[in-house]
């Protein structure tokens, strides 16, 4: 694959990078004045109908990157027709999660607002129906998850033949997540000729031999070091036994001066435990996972952003597509077995110029993984040793609460057990066994022991005389 690199450069204005005016009015409105170097460098070049394979943090404003030089190129074919013949797909956008799915889609009607140009996005886990009669009506920008996409394919609901531009947003987690079969399916229905934007935040061998397959001499861009995290993103790990992992981070979470938290585990039962377990410590919490419903995910989504749950415990499903501003902290419950993930994880925080801490919390058959995710951000973070605070309640997931009970009732009934408090002295004496009663019982022992006789199965047994 022939690629050309191009270096940082400055953007003073979106006005320089020319875009259209209704573009330059919706980015106005939203607050935005200056490009970040991933917008100033990928729009003029998207612009000009190249190919590209970007790379950079998360939190850096990738999605305006891509969504709006399509939106510009989109503008020569929009059209007021109710008809849907006049609103094809003309621009596909694939995404790993519903999330981000979700999020891209917000972003490409803020900054379509003033155009005549439609867009939808679709993803599983919703009745496949809900979405079909927006479809029949048409729209120029999909985005939609690789899955869901196959699927509104089979059933014959949308046709792909005259997309002009395919971007896939966090290619490497698409390959993460397994997409890769899927994504070459939906390659093979697309029109040869078109414009690709391929974004990411890491730059894996896997990513490289995807770009060969679907890029056409593409030019390379990185804002920042392939696979690096953010420099305003403190970075802190503690040694600490498995065993008090959760009482440690229930110890963190009531110190830490943040109403928002996310805290990221491996699996999703263990998201769903550790959710009801920091319920149990009087700590808001929810957990997002795989398992959840759509439904689910965005009402706890919700909850976290408006603050009303301050511990949102995530598998790596969220790690990517939570876009959610000023973010202080996240937490690593447990180390990910994929470095790349570590990246992802704490991309969540310090975006878009903010600061941010991560927390690694390590127990000993995690430091393996550790010093992969290391030996990838090219850093060394410094280890400290836990020191957990003893607990008045326990931080177990379930509670001893016999053994509370136990306690109190022993401390509080003791004095009145005392042997001292008794009026009647023949109640302290020592025990004594009655002799007499002993001896009859050794006398009348083996006779008692003596088994009667039982019938033989045949003729009986004969008494001895």
């Amino acid at each position: 694959m022939n690629t050309k690199t191009v270096i940082d450069s400055d953007a003073p204005s979106f006005e320089t990078l020319g875009l259209a005016a209704p573009l330059l009015k919706a980015i106005a409105e939203t607050g935005y004045t200056t490009p970040t170097p991933i917008q100033a460098k990928a729009i003029p070049l998207a612009l000009q109908g190249l190919d590209l394979m970007a790379g950079a943090q998360t939190g850096t404003g990738k999605t305006a990157a891509f969504s709006l030089p399509v939106l510009h190129k989109l503008l020569p074919f929009a059209s007021t027709s109710t008809s849907p013949a006049k609103h094809p797909i003309r621009a596909l956008v694939l995404t790993p999660t519903r999330e981000l799915a979700i999020q891209v889609e917000e972003s490409v009607k803020v900054y379509a607002k003033h155009t005549p140009l439609s867009s939808l996005v679709v993803y599983g886990g919703v009745d496949i129906k809900s979405q079909t009669p927006a479809l029949k009506k048409g729209v120029e920008v999909l985005v939609a998850t690789p899955g869901r996409l196959l699927d509104h394919i089979e059933q014959k609901t949308l046709s792909l033949s005259q997309v002009q531009i395919l971007v896939l947003d966090e290619a490497d987690r698409m390959l993460d997540m397994g997409f890769m079969p899927d994504l070459k399916r939906i390659l093979a229905l697309l029109p040869k000729q078109r414009q690709n934007l391929m974004f990411s935040a890491t730059f894996s061998n896997e990513i490289k031999k995807l770009a060969d397959e679907f890029l056409t001499n593409p030019t390379l861009i990185e804002v920042a070091r392939s696979n690096a995290t953010n420099d305003n993103v403190s970075q802190q790990a503690y040694a600490v036994a498995a065993s008090q992992k959760q009482a440690f981070l229930v110890q963190l979470l009531k110190e830490a001066d943040t109403n928002q938290v996310i805290v990221f585990t491996k699996t999703k039962l263990t998201a769903s435990k550790l959710a009801r377990a920091l319920q149990k410590e009087d700590i808001s919490a929810d957990a997002i996972h795989g398992d959840k419903s759509q439904k689910e995910r965005i009402e706890a989504l919700d909850a976290f952003k408006a603050g009303k749950v301050k511990a949102l415990v995530a598998t790596d499903v969220a790690a990517r597509g939570l876009d959610i501003s000023d973010l202080p902290m996240v937490i690593n419950y447990e180390i990910p077995s994929a470095p790349e993930d570590y990246v992802h994880r704490i991309g969540r925080t310090g975006r878009a110029g903010a600061s941010g801490i991560a927390i690694s919390l390590i127990c000993d058959d995690e430091e393996k993984y550790f010093a992969e995710i290391e030996k990838l951000i090219k850093k060394s973070i410094a280890r400290q040793t836990a020191q957990v605070k003893t607990q008045t309640r326990s931080s177990s997931s379930q509670p001893d609460k016999r053994a509370h009970a136990t306690t109190h009732v022993s401390a509080t009934s003791a004095p009145r057990k005392s042997k001292s408090s008794s009026t009647d002295a023949w109640f302290n004496k020592p025990y004594e066994p009655n002799t007499a009663v002993a001896k009859a019982v050794v006398r009348t022992s083996p006779s008692q022991s003596r088994k009667a006789p039982v019938a033989a199965l045949l003729g009986g047994l004969k008494q001895r005389s």
